[in-house]
């Protein structure tokens, strides 16, 4: 009988164990919205209020264009923000495009391994 327990025990810990790693690595596979901002940026709240839907699809990153580590994207984005950058790649700007980032989003879903 206790055998029995201890084996049980040990697959319950296994499982686990598995339903964290999926879950961790699930999150690893999440492509990484960026979204160069400053503060004030009234566009940058609302965007993020449009963003809160997909936000279980990807990873927000947001870059504060008026750090001076971050002068090349201030010198980029100054008149822009805000810009958005999926996995690097320029995605749009000034406004969300739901449609542009459901597409992306969804080509990336597509050819992400689960």
């Amino acid at each position: 009988m206790n055998k029995l327990v201890s084996r049980t025990l040990r697959q319950r810990k296994i499982h686990s164990s598995l339903h964290l790693w999926k879950r961790f690595s699930t999150h690893l596979n999440l492509p990484i919205l960026t979204l160069f901002t400053k503060d004030p940026c009234p566009l940058c709240d609302e965007a993020k209020e449009v963003l809160e839907p997909y936000k279980h699809r990807f990873i927000l990153q947001e870059v504060d264009i008026t750090l001076p580590e971050n002068s090349v994207w201030y010198n980029r984005y100054k008149y822009d923000i805000p810009v958005f950058h999926l996995n690097g790649q320029f995605l749009m700007m000034h406004r969300v495009n739901t449609t542009i980032l459901e597409k992306r989003l969804a080509t990336i879903e597509k050819t992400t391994v689960k």
